[in-house]
């Protein structure tokens, strides 16, 4: 690669990622993208994920300005799954759940049909203790997953299930970015989502793909969030209090099969030990900026202590529809 005399390279040991990139001397991260662009594509192409560490940055906005250079301006962020706060200029907070809590690992929007090739991280503050973004290389977590469930789930795919009210989970309001229910509606029919108001608020069903192809590798991946939003992901205490409270039909998210057929607890067990045998783990230093091909790496967060602000880019949109409508609709 042409940066080769002007940083210095390292990887984590046992592992192809990060591949993590510091500059020889001050370098700001947008001029060194501008002049070597092609070098972060081939570093991405070879190890999925690239940590920028010791660049000069140029604020909070500093995301948007990469993706632009890179790629595409940065995507906008509806049909949300978790909280976030807008920074503006497609620049988001990452999750917003609370300090204690772990996000399991999963790849960015992979419970929609169209979902960013490219996921940016800057760390403007790391936090006290803890609060890493482990990542984990889907291909190998793929290959770790029993055959027979890779191909139930080719087949059979994911349907997510929401339901939306004021007071758990998120609001369809803040979901969709919108208080008009006639564009939520217009939303839903241009992407195949089923939709019903209820006196809570709103119901939503969306059938997804389980596996999809990485169009540059042409390779089949695992590729979808049934061990997120799937009931047993709450832990059994939570998950048994969750099913009295609103009954399965009435769960905030759940996820079955495509046909409407329960997922097994142990098969969203045996997936979430896929992705924990393949974790991959890095403490943030302050201004690192991470860039992720997300379907190929996955990522999470650790719980942590203090103050934490990790900021969130997303880019180079793609669609499973446009790819192979079959895999969708047949």
């Amino acid at each position: 690669m042409s940066w080769s005399s002007d940083v210095a390279e390292r990887l984590p040991s046992g592992s192809m990622m990060p591949l993590t990139v510091e500059p020889r001397r001050p370098t700001g991260l947008l001029e060194f993208a501008a002049e070597h662009g092609a070098a972060v594509d081939a570093a991405l192409a070879r190890h999925g994920a690239v940590l920028f560490r010791g660049f000069g940055v140029s604020g909070e906005d500093t995301l948007a300005a990469l993706f632009q250079r890179l790629w595409t301006e940065p995507l906008s962020y509806v049909y949300r799954s978790t909280p976030r706060t807008d920074v503006g200029k497609g620049v988001y907070t990452a999750t917003e759940y609370p300090a204690a809590q772990e996000i399991p690992m999963h790849n960015e929007n992979a419970y929609q049909r169209d979902w960013p090739m490219r996921i940016g991280f800057h760390c403007v503050t790391p936090a006290a203790s803890g609060g890493q973004t482990p990542l984990a290389d889907v291909g190998k977590v793929t290959e770790r997953i029993d055959p027979a469930i890779l191909a139930e789930f080719r087949d059979r795919r994911v349907r997510y299930i929401r339901n939306y009210s004021d007071f758990i989970d998120l609001p369809w309001q803040t979901v969709f970015q919108t208080d008009s229910r006639s564009a939520v509606e217009a939303f839903c029919t241009a992407h195949d989502i089923g939709f019903d108001w209820t006196e809570e608020g709103l119901r939503t069903s969306q059938v997804c793909q389980g596996t999809a192809i990485h169009p540059g590798l042409g390779r089949e991946l695992w590729f979808n969030q049934a061990q997120l939003f799937h009931v047993s992901s709450l832990g059994p205490a939570m998950a048994a209090d969750m099913l009295d409270l609103f009954g399965e039909a009435g769960l905030p998210r759940n996820a079955r099969f495509g046909d409407g057929g329960a997922i097994p607890d142990s098969v969203v067990a045996a997936v979430n030990a896929a992705f924990e045998r393949e974790k991959v783990v890095f403490d943030w230093h302050r201004d690192d900026v991470l860039i992720l091909d997300n379907m190929r790496v996955a990522h999470g967060r650790k719980p942590f202590s203090g103050s934490r602000r990790v900021l969130v880019s997303m880019g180079y949109p793609h669609s499973a529809c446009a790819a192979d409508p079959s895999r969708i609709h047949g």
